[in-house]
Order: structure tokens, then sequence, then C-alpha cells
């Protein structure tokens, strides 16, 4: 693989399960998993999001979270795991709860999911995303495009690379499960954690630390985890 577009690709659509949140006892198998990200990429193009124009995304275990990264990342758009609010960022994705402390500058959209929300400039997720057209966004990403933000900034093949690294040193397959434990603000997090996972055709487990052992693999920053082997995500972005 080239760019993260290609982990949910049309090809890679099955019956497996690719994420699951506990919390909810809710489960999204490769299918809707890869057909709901094409789904939030279109959103976004329309909301006027495209290549080089940041996103912003509260940093919430959900598959909301995962599925705008993807989106967004369809569209060769890079992803910051925290909400900043700032003025070069086209598109927020947040909880409803987050809407009315949001203060959006001139030229950026607001996506909220998880209730509607109370301002008509606001886009709600569940009404936009499922409803939208079930196609892959036009697209045309190079590897070396900017992917992911924290305090660096990360390309497409980088994130495959580190993530490719995380797969075969872990043996990852797709009987696997990998517990998120740790926040996705994090890149190491979504590396381990979420691109790792999904690259293998695993499934990734979105686990507060109030629920118990979920999976084979934890990925957190200490070792107080009750699955068998962890994954510290400050180890996987080694250049």
């Amino acid at each position: 693989m080239n760019v993260l577009g290609e982990i949910v690709a049309r090809d890679r659509r099955t019956d497996r399960s690719a994420v699951h949140l506990p919390a909810a006892d809710r489960t999204m198998s490769y299918h809707d998993f890869c057909t709901t990200a094409w789904k939030a990429g279109n959103v976004f193009r329309h909301l006027g999001l495209a290549g080089g124009r940041g996103v912003e995304i509260e940093p919430v275990g959900s598959p909301e979270s995962l599925l705008a990264f993807f989106g967004a990342s369809l569209l060769g758009s890079p992803v910051r795991f925290e909400v900043r609010g700032d003025d070069e960022t086209r598109l927020v994705v947040a909880t409803v709860d987050r809407e009315t402390s949001f203060d959006p500058s001139p030229g950026t959209k607001l996506v909220v999911y998880g209730g509607r929300p109370t301002r008509p400039e606001t886009t709600h997720w569940e009404t936009e995303v499922w409803s939208e057209n079930p196609a892959i966004p036009p697209y045309d990403v190079a590897p070396s495009t900017p992917a992911l933000v924290d305090d660096e900034s990360y390309t497409h093949a980088e994130l495959l690379e580190f993530a490719e690294g995380v797969v075969d040193e872990y043996a990852l397959t797709d009987a696997s499960r990998v517990v998120v434990r740790s926040s996705l603000s994090h890149s190491g997090v979504v590396v381990a954690g979420v691109v790792a996972p999904l690259l293998a055709g695993a499934t990734v487990v979105l686990a507060d630390a109030d629920v118990g052992n979920s999976g084979d693999f934890a990925v957190s920053a200490t070792d107080d985890v009750p699955e068998p082997t962890v994954v510290d995500p400050a180890g996987v972005l080694a250049r």
C-alpha cells in the first residue's frame, strides 16, 4: 500500500470485524467501515475540504473519529487529533457536547456526532454521513502528502511504513484484536492502534479504562492493562 486510502479500498470490504466499541456493544465490519469512510470523505468534500486543508478531530475513542480520519485521508487533508480552532483548519469533527464551546473562524466548518446540533450552520454527522452516496470520493493523493500532525507532520508513506513495522514486530493477523487504551492525540497511538491493525485486517477495539480484557494487544503508555501484550506508542515512530 502507498496511501492510507488503500486501507479502505473497495476490495477490502468484508464481513470481518474492523472496529469494536465495547461500551456501546457496537461493531463495524470492514464492509461498513470502508463504505462509511467514503461517505465521510464525500461529505467533507461537499463542505469544501480539499487536499492541504487541515482537519481537527476531537481525540475521542469512537468509530466516528476513525472514519473522519480516513475520510480526510481520502482527500489528501492532514488530520490533527486535537480541537484547537486554528485559523488554517477547514473542518472540525467533535462530539455534539463540544458544539456550543466552539466558535469556528470564518471558513471553518463544524461537524458533530452523538446528537443533533443546535446551530443551523453545524453539520450533523448522523444525518449527512449516513445518507451520503456510498461511492469512493475522487482523489489523487501522493504518498508524500502529509496525513497526520501533532508536534510533527507524518506523510501517508511514513504512517504506512510505521504501521507495517508494528504488524511485523507483533505478528498481527486478521484474527488479532488491538485495544486502544491511550489518547488518539498521540500519533503513535494512531499508528499502532488504528492504522496497523486495519492494515493487517485485524480488529480495532476502542476501550476505556473501565473495560476489562478485550483483546490480544493493548496500545498503551503504561503496562497497567489487562491485555497480555502491550505496544508502547512512543516506540513506533522512529524515522
